[in-house]
């Protein structure tokens, strides 16, 4: 809002150009970034990160191998939550800092979910299922059948655990680089509208 005074000290008030196009701006991120529906990338990742750790929790019942002793599933889970939490509150508070807040621990769960994959393959490279070391079984007269021993059960569901971890793994990968690209764009796009005044939360 600007005020004029003119010659005949007459006083007129009149809207400032450069506040109004603050305001459309804000406007106009807010739009953005709910077209971008971040909030509905956040909730996947905290669902992923909820599937991570409780899918981990028969393995403690396994032979500790990598993945159980670094305690991967459990940080990276809580990395996808957290991220996942900051991207769905985002939605609701669009503002520059916001944005910018959500775009870093977005790129933190990505290190995080690449650090996680890489001991995810060394795991599985070290660790794989045994062979079945047949053994007959005891049954009725003239019927033979064959088992395998326990170790190649256990050694198949870790395994078969661990595949599973990773492939949420790259999902939650595939989510945080697209909402982190969102936001890039984003930030690359209104970025030079936050040094006229602080951005407020739009709510």
């Amino acid at each position: 809002m600007a005020v004029l005074v003119s010659r005949d000290l007459s006083v007129s008030v009149t809207t400032d150009i450069n506040a109004d196009k603050l305001t459309e701006r804000r406007q106009a991120l807010r739009e953005s970034i709910q077209k971008g529906e971040p909030k509905a990338l956040g909730v996947s990742q905290v669902m992923i990160g909820m599937m991570v750790m409780s899918y981990s929790l028969p393995l403690l019942s396994t032979e500790f191998t990598e993945v159980v002793s670094f305690g991967v599933p459990w940080w990276s889970g809580l990395s996808f939550i957290a991220a996942g939490v900051v991207a769905i509150v985002m939605e609701k508070h669009s503002s520059m800092k916001s944005l910018g807040v959500c775009m870093v621990v977005t790129l933190v769960a990505i290190l995080v979910s690449l650090l996680a994959l890489i001991v995810y393959f060394i795991d599985l490279h070290n660790n794989p299922e045994t062979p079945c070391n047949h053994h007959l079984a005891p049954t009725t007269l003239y019927i033979q059948e064959y088992e395998c021993d326990h170790q190649h059960y256990a050694t198949m569901f870790s395994y078969g655990v661990k595949s599973f971890l990773l492939l949420f793994t790259i999902i939650q990968i595939t989510i945080s680089s697209t909402l982190s690209y969102i936001l890039y764009m984003e930030r690359r796009r209104y970025g030079p509208y936050s040094y006229l005044t602080p951005l407020q939360n739009m709510t």
